[in-house]
């Protein structure tokens, strides 16, 4: 019985030792003044024109300040119908993504669409694309392709 109550002692004192509260003072943060949120005005309308091999291709859009597109488009491509519509979509980062809402002969369709802007260009982007609801958009966004067959240069939206 000494043993167990000998034990149980020295298990108590390990026990209460071991207990020791330390207390680390508390960093002293010093609050910076707050900053003025930046705001990023809407960069008004932009135009670009495409004119080569008897083609024209007219883009015309507005950016707000929540980088949202709104424009239109139009192709007239040599030896196609033409066709001209809307554009709705947004910038991300230096990539305009938008569904062209456009008629052709008549019959309404929307279609996804992708530029690269580049040193003031638009450059049009190609991909594999699948249909689905009525609307043609690419099948995978990361593998688009701007190879500079079809360059918009910015021209004065008067024209």
């Amino acid at each position: 019985m000494k043993k167990v109550s000998v034990i149980v002692i020295i298990m108590l004192g390990i026990f209460v030792s071991c207990k020791k509260e330390t207390t680390i003072p508390s960093p002293q943060i010093t609050p910076s003044a707050p900053q003025e949120a930046e705001i990023i005005e809407p960069a008004g309308d932009q135009c670009y024109v495409s004119s080569a091999n008897n083609s024209t291709v007219k883009l015309s859009f507005n950016v707000n300040s929540h980088q949202e597109v709104n424009g239109k488009l139009s192709y007239n491509l040599y030896g196609k119908d033409k066709s001209e519509g809307t554009l709705i979509g947004n910038m991300k980062g230096d990539t305009l993504i938008a569904d062209y809402t456009f008629t052709s002969e008549g019959v309404s369709s929307v279609m996804e669409v992708a530029f690269l802007q580049k040193s003031g260009t638009f450059i049009e982007g190609y991909g594999p694309t699948t249909e689905a609801n009525g609307k043609v958009s690419f099948t995978n966004k990361k593998t688009l392709k701007f190879d500079g067959k079809s360059t918009l240069l910015k021209v004065d939206c008067t024209e």
